[in-house]
């Protein structure tokens, strides 16, 4: 697919990622993600059209609000990006294809329960459970195979019995994630599983070297880094499995 096709996804891309920030806003406090507009959440100031164009916004404005000045977090730009250059990134890998719009919904799904993680510590049963549902009959009727059902159930079924050992270490939350996971990735789940989970050893050992033994009661959010190593799974999970394989024979 060529790079200038995939290029104009960008900028709908940003558009979704804009309306993502504002589930991770509200959804994880229970208010309607359709009214009121947006609003800072410092001054309650309604923001007007212009000052909520993604990225360029935020840019001209310095990352502060117009009417008060309250910083704005960097959690605004970076979710506009990052959903950007997913979404484009999709249609480069998948062309314009099903494939493509699948991924892409996987790929938003993960974003948007990065966010709400990250910030309230939380992965929204009304964000992973649907959208697991949607990725698991689409890829079900694009490619015929109990590969996606066992890869939801498979990786679900791993980290619940991680949860069940060690609950201060792994949410519900993440068990859902994975079921989405499983969905959309099938066999190479394990990839995105194994990834993500070297991924948080790094902030861990980070916290264990600061704190000591006081870190073991100092939780991080786990959904982004299985959201990381479901995105290097999903373009390069297949040949990252293919190397292992052949590694063990």
């Amino acid at each position: 697919m060529d790079v200038a096709v995939a290029a104009f996804f960008l900028a709908p891309g940003l558009a979704v990622g804009s309306f993502l920030n504002v589930l991770a806003a509200r959804l994880p406090l229970q208010r309607s993600v359709v009214h009121p507009g947006s609003a800072c959440m410092s001054c309650g100031t309604e923001i007007r059209w212009y000052d909520n164009v993604p990225l360029l916004s935020y840019a001209l404005l310095r990352g502060r609000c117009r009417s008060c000045g309250a910083g704005i977090g960097l959690r605004y730009p970076a979710v506009e990006l990052t959903t950007a250059l997913l979404v484009a990134g999709c249609v480069l890998a998948f062309g314009l294809t099903a494939d493509a719009a699948v991924a892409a919904l996987f790929c938003i799904a993960l974003v948007a329960v990065s966010a709400t993680d990250l910030e309230h510590r939380i992965i929204p049963n009304k964000i992973v459970l649907p959208a697991a549902v949607v990725v698991l009959a689409a890829q079900t009727a694009l490619h015929p195979s109990p590969e996606w059902a066992l890869g939801a159930l498979g990786a679900s079924g791993f980290l619940f019995v991680a949860a069940l050992a060690y609950p201060a270490g792994m949410g519900m939350g993440d068990v859902k994630l994975a079921l989405l996971m499983g969905a959309m990735l099938g066999r190479t789940v394990g990839v995105a599983l194994m990834l993500g989970m070297i991924a948080a050893l790094l902030p861990g050992i980070v916290l264990l070297a600061k704190h000591g033994q006081k870190a073991r009661k100092m939780g991080i959010p786990f959904g982004p880094f299985l959201a990381l190593g479901s995105v290097v799974a999903l373009f390069w999970g297949r040949a990252l499995l293919d190397a292992y394989l052949s590694l063990m024979t």
